[in-house]
C-alpha cells in the first residue's frame, strides 16, 4: 500500500473536527450537567452566566439537539441530553488522563514508584524522608502491590521487585531494563520475650519444637529446612497468616517464630524488638531468597530523577545491608 493510500485510510478512521463542538462548549454543557445550573457552573469554570449559557446554546446548536429544559427553576437534562453527557464525560475522563499521564512523563519532578508490600511497608516507608531531604525536587507517588505495571500504559516509573532464586531477571518485556539491587536472605526471628521462654535453640531442627509463624504467600519454612539439613519436615503445625506484615507482628508480640527475609527485618532486629535465631550459631545456614531488582524503561533508564532515586536507594541499601 503506498504512502497516500495509508492517510486515507488513517484519515477515514480520524473523525471530522466538524462532528466534535469546540472543546470550551463541551466543559460547559458537562459543569452544567454535573452541577445542575448554569450559575453554579458559570462559578466552578470561573466564567459570568452569559458565557457559560452560549457555550450551552452553542452545544445544542452544534448537535441539532435539545440537551436542557429551561425551567424558572432552572435547567433539567433532557434523556438526549443525559444519554450524551453520559458518553462525552468518558472521553472527558479520557483525555483528562492521557494529559496528566502526559505531563508525569514529561516532568522530571515526579516518581511514581510500583514495590513489593514487603519492601514498600517495611524499607521505602521509613527512608521516605531522608530520599525527599537528599532530592527535594523530586516528589514519590509509592504503591505498595505485588502485581507488574504496565510501562506501556506509563502505570509507573520504577517497579523494585523481587526474583526468587528459581526465577530470571532476564525474561523482562521488550524495552526494559533491570539492575540488581540487593540479595538478602531468609531467617528465623523472634521476639526477646518468646525467647526467653523457649530455652536454649542449637540447632536448626529445634525450632520444630516451637510455635512456627506461617505466611500463606510466602510458604518457604519446608526451603529453609531442606536448606539447614533437616529432613522429613513435610506439612508444619501452627497459626497460619496471610502475609509478611501479620508474621512480623505476631513475632514482636510474642506469638511464635517468624521467616522473613534480614533486609525487611533489619529495622525491627536493630531496635531490639526483634531477634534473629542463630545470628552467631554457624549450624544456622543462611538461606538465599532471591534478588531485588530495580526495573525502568530502558529508553528513561538515563532519565535524572529516576537515576538519582536508583543511585540512592543502591547506596542507601548498601550502608545498612550487604548483598
Amino acid at each position: 500500500m503506498s504512502s497516500d493510500s495509508k492517510y486515507y485510510e488513517l484519515s477515514k478512521r480520524i473523525p471530522s473536527r466538524k462532528s466534535i463542538p469546540p472543546f470550551e462548549s463541551l466543559r460547559a454543557f458537562d459543569a452544567v450537567a454535573r452541577l445542575g445550573g448554569i450559575r453554579k457552573a458559570a462559578h466552578a469554570l470561573l466564567r459570568n452566566h452569559a458565557v457559560v449559557s452560549r457555550h450551552l446554546k452553542a452545544v445544542e446548536e452544534w448537535t441539532g439537539c435539545a440537551l436542557v429544559d429551561r425551567t424558572p427553576g432552572g435547567v433539567v437534562l433532557t434523556e438526549e441530553g443525559r444519554i450524551y453527557h453520559l458518553q462525552i464525560t468518558q472521553a472527558l475522563d479520557l483525555i483528562s488522563e492521557a494529559t496528566i499521564a502526559l505531563m508525569k512523563r514529561c516532568s522530571d519532578d515526579s516518581l511514581q514508584v510500583w514495590c513489593m508490600s514487603g519492601f514498600a511497608v517495611h524499607w521505602m516507608a521509613r527512608h521516605l524522608r531522608a530520599f525527599e531531604n537528599a532530592n527535594p525536587g523530586v516528589h514519590l507517588e509509592l504503591r505498595s502491590t505485588g502485581e507488574e505495571p504496565d510501562f506501556t500504559r506509563h502505570e509507573a516509573d520504577v517497579n523494585i521487585r523481587i526474583y526468587r532464586a528459581n526465577e530470571k531477571s532476564s525474561n523482562l518485556p521488550p524495552g526494559m531494563k533491570s539492575q540488581r539491587i540487593a540479595r538478602p536472605h531468609i531467617i528465623p526471628v523472634a521476639s526477646p520475650e518468646f525467647l526467653a521462654d523457649c530455652g536454649d535453640i542449637r540447632v536448626p531442627e529445634d525450632l520444630l519444637k516451637h510455635q512456627l509463624l506461617r505466611e500463606d504467600s510466602f510458604g518457604n519454612w519446608q526451603y529453609w529446612f531442606q536448606e539447614n539439613n533437616v529432613e522429613d519436615v513435610d506439612e508444619l503445625d501452627g497459626v497460619k497468616l496471610w502475609d509478611g506484615h501479620m508474621t512480623l507482628a505476631a513475632a514482636r508480640h510474642g506469638r511464635g517464630i517468624a521467616l522473613t527475609n534480614n533486609l525487611i527485618a533489619v529495622n525491627d532486629i536493630a531496635s531490639g524488638r526483634l531477634v534473629e535465631i542463630g545470628a552467631d550459631n554457624d549450624l544456622f545456614k543462611p538461606v538465599s531468597l532471591g534478588s531485588y531488582h530495580f526495573i525502568a524503561r530502558a529508553d528513561r533508564w538515563d532519565v535524572p530523577s529516576i537515576s538519582r532515586f536508583r543511585n540512592w536507594v543502591i547506596s542507601t541499601l548498601q550502608s545498612e545491608f550487604k548483598g
